[in-house]
């Protein structure tokens, strides 16, 4: 059997396939990144999926796509837990930069954009992938991204300057004080997932003009930095995007993308499944004496 894994920083993905290529089941799991995670952490997450655990002594093959999956270092953590709990399997794990160009790949060479609790991109020419810059995380960076809206939502909440029909709607949906917010920021850890879990609210009243204006600008910002930083995109190479938040604001990514001149082609919420059909189908990866 065969794992094929497509991890955010808040949720994964895990697809079990027969070496027939049949399905055998799927499952959500809590989110892996090695910048927030060790092996003792991936470990004790998968031990207390007992689905996942009840199959473990079958699978021959785990191939792991993570966010913060982007150095032999960065790897190498994932890839230690994950060998604990398939000490039989072959594990290979790579960036989820990778799985989304794989994902969004339709024969043309193209730009693949991430936008989820975080947010990445590169250019795919079918073979491999090649990054103009840097994903700064939420810190820094994560433009448009879940962390960033979330971000946005917080600090306006907190400055009191959010309108004032939302700021009642905020109050209403969390009840949080500042104390708690700047604890949960600066002293607890994954606070990239605990600010994209605001992205929520924004989904929730997304016909707001606040909402609208504030997701807007972040895919401005996040075109400006990460998609006009390849000349392919200059060029008119298409431009595809992933993640939750792709999709759940596709409109004004669309629009966002023509005001920028680039070229928009589609967007998927889960790349898994088309993930899954790539391994399949180009990547081979099933036994070869069952195809």
């Amino acid at each position: 059997m065969v794992f094929i894994v497509e991890s955010g920083s808040t949720k994964a993905d895990w697809i079990l396939l027969a070496d027939s290529g049949t399905e055998v089941g799927r499952w959500s799991v809590k989110g892996l990144n090695p910048y927030f995670h060790d092996a003792n952490e991936v470990e004790r997450t998968l031990r207390a999926e007992d689905a996942v655990m009840s199959k473990a002594p079958m699978v021959k093959k785990v191939f792991f796509y993570g966010a913060g999956c982007s150095s032999e270092s960065l790897n190498a953590r994932i890839a230690e837990g994950l060998e604990r709990v398939f000490p039989d399997a072959e594990v290979s794990v790579e960036h989820d930069l990778l799985a989304a160009a794989y994902a969004t790949y339709f024969g043309e060479p193209h730009i693949a954009c991430i936008l989820g609790t975080g947010s990445n991109s590169c250019y795919f020419n079918g073979s491999s992938v090649r990054e103009e810059v840097p994903a700064l995380a939420y810190v820094l960076g994560d433009e448009g991204s879940a962390s960033y809206i979330g971000k946005r939502l917080v600090r306006d909440f907190m400055y009191k300057r959010l309108p004032t029909d939302l700021h009642a709607a905020f109050v209403a949906a969390y009840g949080v004080t500042k104390s708690e917010i700047l604890h949960s920021v600066y002293n607890e850890p994954n606070a990239n997932v605990y600010l994209a879990n605001y992205a929520r609210f924004a989904g929730d009243h997304a016909e707001h003009p606040y909402i609208q204006e504030i997701v807007f600008e972040g895919f401005k910002a996040f075109i400006e930095f990460h998609v006009l930083c390849f000349a392919e995109a200059r060029q008119g190479a298409q431009v595809n995007f992933v993640g939750s938040v792709a999709k759940a604001f596709e409109q004004l990514l669309q629009k966002a993308c023509a005001e920028s001149g680039v070229r928009y082609g589609r967007t998927q919420a889960k790349p898994v499944n088309r993930l899954v059909e790539y391994h399949v189908d180009v990547l081979k990866v099933l036994e070869p004496e069952v195809r």
